[in-house]
């Protein structure tokens, strides 16, 4: 009897990879770059730091326990943060309006849902117009809302349009980009069914599209709030009014006490809001995922999808009264934007724009000013990068796990969670040019201040960033190592941080794209770079540099973005 004999498997020896890759290539690059940062910054080769500022630094951390808290400042934080928030309500609700109508004409749906039923792919996408759309779109998204505060500035005067209107162009081509990318992701099946059935364009793409999407755009509506009084500050700071514009008196006279009861009151406005949005996220993400269900109740209670429901109404009747009572409060004469003198004053900018200058030597200066922008970029994107990833674990709640510790440990992990996200929301919560200032303190003028200004306030949106990452992780591979006798830390390096680590660094990229643009904004307060030519050149009416700035700026802008995106596909 034969016995049976099995093919022998060759053995094969998978090559070892290759150390140079595009994973490679990118930290590489990205250490080059930062080291070039570093020597391009001063660090190391210059005096920096300003011995005689140390007395001031102190100055100030004290005042931060004993803010000044009598009833005339009390009263003149209550009617600056007044301001503030009807600036950023009514930016808000402009940049709203804007965003829903760019949205719909930059999104491919759109445009595909107003062909003819049944066309086929390629004749739906023939032109493709919302490509058009979105160029159009991309010029006054990347133009910095103060650089937009100081043109209206120029053509309308110190009117609270001049702060509204800043507020709402930029944000508004921004949540315009953001919709049309939500309406695009939105799954189309219902929208073909409707149309293929003979239903008319609009009522197909309102009654199957935009309910689907709606969870996702009230959403962002709440976030770009958020955005809008920390933006509206920084407007303070150009002479807008509201609570940056008396943290700057504080500053500049040197009252400490006052400058923290304002800070203070910033924080708290944006903790609120933060708190606000946040909940309201949290619930339409679970009436996303919940199906609709009853709850077993004898007198037939609400389903538990309406509860999200009642919130996102009440949420909408405070906004609407909130519209109301801000455009009340700010009184901006809307009669300027057709007045004789503001047309007049913008036909002269827009004579005096082009062409833009030739002489070499201003070119010259123009290309060092982008290279010292770019470096502060980086140091700042570097630093907050690597700040928001250590501080992410003690600000998360589950990365260490609670099953198990001492009563001793709990407090102590709970209690480092709750300083960190304190803390974390005080860098995100002071807009970059005022840490720029407050900088100057200690670091002579020049790049460094503005990289550190940028920095803090990067760090706090980066940290809560990343600790949403941490908490978002799926416990279980955690639970697994310990239960088999892992450490805390071999469990850490093993299970948390090889998960975590691609979201850091995709959210550091991304933030990257951000703080290029808000260079100029930290430029403006005597940082250096591109901001600080601007500054000097719209104050001197020469538009014509201006023009050439704001070019050089763009291109610089879109060569980051182009960097970014290559580094994050590559890492992914």
């Amino acid at each position: 009897m034969n016995e049976l004999t099995l093919p022998r498997t060759p053995t094969h020896t998978l090559p070892r990879p290759s150390f140079w890759n595009g994973r490679t290539a990118v930290s590489v690059a990205a250490l080059l770059l930062i080291g070039w940062s570093v020597v391009r910054t001063g660090i190391g080769r210059e005096e920096l730091v300003n011995s005689g500022g140390w007395g001031l630094a102190w100055r100030f951390v004290v005042a931060a326990v004993q803010p000044e808290i009598g009833p005339d400042i009390l009263a003149l934080t209550a009617d600056a943060t007044r301001i503030t928030l009807a600036y950023a309500v009514c930016g808000t609700l402009l940049s709203l309006l804007i965003g829903l109508v760019g949205g719909l004409l930059s999104s491919e749906v759109w445009w595909q849902s107003i062909r003819t039923a049944g066309a086929g792919q390629a004749e739906a996408a023939a032109g493709a117009p919302w490509l058009a759309v979105r160029g159009v779109l991309a010029v006054p998204r990347a133009i910095h809302e103060a650089v937009w505060g100081l043109i209206f500035i120029s053509i309308l005067g110190l009117n609270p349009i001049s702060a509204i209107l800043a507020l709402a162009i930029p944000f508004g081509a921004i949540t315009a980009k953001v919709f049309s990318e939500i309406l695009d992701e939105t799954p189309r099946g219902p929208l073909t069914a409707l149309r293929n059935s003979g239903a008319p364009a609009l009522p197909a793409f309102f009654y199957t599209i935009l309910p689907q999407a709606l969870p996702d755009l009230l959403g962002y509506t709440f976030y770009r709030f958020e955005c809008a009084i920390r933006s509206a500050t920084i407007l303070g700071l150009i002479g807008a009014g509201g609570l940056g514009y008396q943290i700057l008196l504080s500053l500049q006279s040197l009252r400490y006490e006052q400058m923290w009861t304002f800070l203070y009151a910033l924080v708290l406005l944006c903790a609120a809001t933060d708190l606000w949005s946040s909940r309201l996220r949290w619930r339409l993400n679970v009436a996303r995922q919940l199906e609709v269900c009853s709850l077993t109740d004898a007198a037939g209670q609400i389903t538990q999808s309406e509860a999200p429901s009642r919130l996102v109404r009440f949420s909408l009747l405070v906004a609407l009264l909130l519209v109301v009572y801000s455009f009340w409060t700010v009184g901006a004469d809307w009669t300027l934007l057709w007045s004789q003198r503001s047309l007049r004053l913008l036909r002269e900018m827009g004579a005096n724009a082009f062409p833009p200058p030739l002489d070499l030597p201003f070119w010259t200066d123009l290309g060092w000013a982008a290279l010292d922008t770019l470096a502060m970029s980086v140091l700042a994107g570097a630093a907050a990068g690597v700040g928001g990833m250590l501080l992410a674990f003690p600000a998360g709640s589950n990365w260490a796990g609670e099953e198990g510790q001492s009563r001793v440990s709990l407090l102590v992990s709970r209690l480092g969670k709750l300083v960190s996200r304190g803390g974390l929301l005080l860098t995100r919560s002071i807009a970059e040019p005022i840490w720029a200032l407050l900088a100057m303190f200690i670091f002579f003028p020049g790049l460094l201040p503005g990289a550190v200004g940028l920095a803090l306030y990067n760090l706090g949106v980066l940290g809560r960033l990343d600790a949403e990452v941490v908490e978002n992780l799926d416990p279980r591979p955690t639970r697994a190592l310990l239960a088999q006798g892992a450490t805390g830390m071999q469990a850490f390096w093993y299970a948390i941080w090889p998960r975590a680590l691609p979201r850091f660094i995709g959210f550091t990229l991304y933030r990257w794209e951000v703080t290029i643009r808000a260079t100029v904004v930290v430029g403006l307060v005597g940082a250096g770079g591109l901001g600080r030519m601007l500054q000097e050149q719209l104050v001197s009416f020469d538009y014509r540099r201006v023009t050439a700035t704001m070019l050089v700026y763009f291109m610089l802008t879109a060569a980051v973005d182009i960097a970014s995106v290559w580094a994050r596909k590559t890492l992914r």
